[in-house]
């Protein structure tokens, strides 16, 4: 590949557009904030309404005067910073069949991705109120007779919390998913979904959008089973840098990239947790 083919700002979106298509838990927070990043170190801030008062209406009375809103302000910073830098040598591109310089760009998105997700599914599972988690005094042991009911209780901490019931998503591990495979409540409702355009989906349970991930945040041998709405968490990323360039002391072309993002819990009663293991 000659190094005066490489666009910056063709690659960053390129890039930009793999990493939005192999995330799992960036695809299920609110990312309405991607656009103001500049740097890393920045911060976003995002101001919170608090609750409106209803009150009766009586024909012929006067209203009360206008109630002024409270505003709460939460800051989400961007504090994580992840680079990759690769070289091909222009002999092995030279030898290789199809766009090597494509194929690389590509497994750097995938490897970008992998770690932000990780990022969010702890941020996640660290941010959820302690009233919303089940097994924060001893781990749930999970097997496939009692998978399907944890999963329900999930759901019945969410409808307390008066959650939205639209966009409701739950990440499972593959271990925990496995046992879920094993309860025909599931297998055998239909509920096991064809669809593959959404990475990770995988079907649905109990109100949830099911998703897979080996990104699931872990504490030794247990798992955190996250469930949750977009409204619940924050994420924002930016590729703030691509550039080619020419390694002096090789023959061979060179790409690196920078990604900047962070990820905060907005509202903390919107998520339910499962700490378990499984056998």
């Amino acid at each position: 590949m000659a190094i005066t083919t490489f666009i910056p700002e063709l690659w960053s979106a390129r890039l930009l557009g793999a990493l939005e298509k192999v995330h799992v838990a960036g695809n299920l927070v609110n990312r309405d904030y991607d656009g103001e990043i500049k740097q890393c170190g920045a911060s976003v801030h995002i101001n919170t309404i608090g609750e409106i008062t209803v009150s009766n209406y009586d024909k012929g009375l006067e209203i009360d005067d206008p109630e002024e809103l409270s505003l709460s302000e939460t800051t989400l910073d961007i504090d994580q910073a992840k680079y990759f830098n690769f070289q091909i040598d222009n002999v092995d591109s030279a030898q290789a069949a199809g766009d090597v310089m494509d194929k690389a760009m590509e497994r750097s998105a995938y490897a970008l991705s992998d770690v932000a997700d990780a990022y969010i599914l702890e941020s996640i599972a660290m941010g959820a109120d302690s009233a919303n988690i089940i097994g924060s005094d001893s781990p749930v042991a999970l097997t496939a007779d009692n998978v399907y009911s944890y999963i329900v209780s999930l759901r019945l901490i969410m409808d307390k919390n008066n959650v939205p019931h639209e966009e409701r998503s739950i990440v499972l591990p593959p271990d925990v998913y496995a046992l879920l495979l094993q309860d025909s409540r599931f297998t055998g409702s239909g509920s096991m979904g064809e669809e593959t355009t959404r990475s990770g989906f995988i079907g649905r349970i109990a109100g949830f959008d099911i998703y897979e991930s080996n990104n699931c945040y872990t504490e030794g041998d247990s798992y955190y089973v996250t469930a949750l709405v977009p409204s619940a968490c924050t994420y924002a990323e930016q590729i703030l840098e691509t550039t080619a360039y020419r390694p002096e002391k090789r023959f061979a072309d060179a790409v690196k990239g920078l990604h900047v993002y962070g990820a905060k819990v907005t509202d903390p009663t919107q998520i339910a947790v499962l700490i378990c293991t499984t056998e």
